[in-house]
């Protein structure tokens, strides 16, 4: 098998770009709308957004990679990194880490990209790890670094990466490639396509023993912001943590190949399928801060906590309903008072009720937009 960077004219991909003008089109006035939106937003709905912005980013990125971390946890760490109020909760190291992350990535979504920022981004993304000889500094190891899967005894290489003693110049040439493409530098690149290309050359390169596929999608967050006139995070990582199969299945076909057009389409409509569930989760908040605005001080501790925990399902909704012993595990009120509970917040027009007896669920009266995903045929 011949991998991308063992091809002679590596790494000089090629694509078409006239079949991504639809493409690039479609991200610039998502972008607008999302940064549009998120101008209704007080203070406090701001501060709230971004944190659930980066904190479902840092869950799904972790998740890509089959790590489960802890939403609260995860959540607290990002407040604490932003010096925002929040709780005192003990922290894991992995939820940690991947929190320090998110916020040097939103903090820094302008500023150049470097050897010391990524050695930075991978120890904190290692945070806790005791099993790796490189931590914060490109692999050494003289063993190739290979993606396998299946058996012991019948494994199938999915990818394998340049050795170790390249690793550096291979760095230095992509860090200067994703400077010069930059809106700024000498070559600039419609964003898309830089995001596209830069998660793709740099997971071909793979410089890390591990922790390769978070840093990459921060990276190509960095070029999708960095492509916009208010630089904003898109949240890719929950969109392809949805299609986990297909972008394995993608980046594994553009890894042979240097003619690189299916893989920049593909990726392309995951972001503006991304940016339509950022759009959502901007007008979710705006429903949210409107409808406890209208009940301030009509409800009591147990619906509030109820509605909120709702609430922190994000724009798809609380799996299923809220059932009535959902509402008791939620608030620990006995069957009577969960039921007065939830007829008053039927009235209050907090929450609709649907179903009858056992299939009673319960909605928030704020309105979700489920997101369709977005397949090649409608960008092109």
């Amino acid at each position: 098998m011949t991998w991308n960077w063992q091809l002679p004219d590596w790494p000089y991909f090629t694509w078409n770009q006239t079949r991504l003008t639809r493409a690039e089109t479609l991200f610039a006035e998502g972008a607008g709308m999302v940064i549009g939106s998120s101008r209704y937003l007080d203070d406090t709905s701001r501060e709230a957004l971004v944190v659930d912005i980066m904190s479902l980013d840092a869950l799904a990125t972790s998740a890509i990679e089959g790590e489960v971390l802890d939403r609260d946890s995860v959540q607290s760490s990002i407040r604490r990194q932003l010096g925002l109020a929040g709780d005192r909760r003990s922290v894991g190291a992995a939820e940690a880490g991947i929190a320090e992350m998110m916020v040097s990535l939103y903090r820094s979504l302008a500023d150049p990209l470097d050897h010391e920022r990524l050695h930075a981004w991978h120890r904190m993304v290692m945070n806790g790890r005791r099993d790796l000889e490189a931590i914060g500094r490109y692999r050494t190891r003289h063993e190739p670094m290979q993606i396998v899967s299946g058996a012991v005894y019948a494994p199938k290489v999915h990818f394998e990466a340049p050795p170790s003693e390249q690793i550096q110049a291979e760095m230095e040439r992509f860090l200067a490639w994703f400077e010069d493409t930059a809106p700024t530098g000498t070559r600039p690149l419609p964003a898309l396509t830089r995001a596209g290309l830069a998660h793709l050359w740099f997971e071909s390169i793979h410089p890390f023993e591990d922790g390769n596929g978070r840093i990459g999608r921060a990276i190509a967050e960095k070029a999708l912001a960095q492509g916009l006139s208010d630089p904003v995070l898109t949240t890719v990582a929950g969109t392809l943590l949805k299609h986990r199969k297909q972008y394995y299945g993608a980046l594994e076909a553009a890894s042979r190949d240097l003619e690189v057009t299916d893989w920049l389409l593909w990726f392309a409509a995951k972001v503006i399928e991304a940016q339509r569930r950022s759009l959502a989760q901007v007008e979710f908040i705006i429903g949210k801060a409107r409808l406890l605005e209208g009940v301030r001080g009509k409800l009591n501790a147990r619906q509030e906590k109820a509605v909120l925990r709702m609430f922190a399902a994000g724009p798809e909704g609380f799996t299923g309903g809220l059932s009535a012993g959902n509402y008791r595990g939620i608030t620990g009120a006995a069957p009577a008072t969960a039921t007065r509970d939830l007829a008053d917040l039927v009235a209050l027009e907090v929450l609709r009720r649907t179903g009858e007896r056992k299939a009673t669920r319960y909605h928030l009266w704020v309105p979700l937009k489920p997101v369709a995903t977005v397949e090649v045929e409608e960008i092109l």
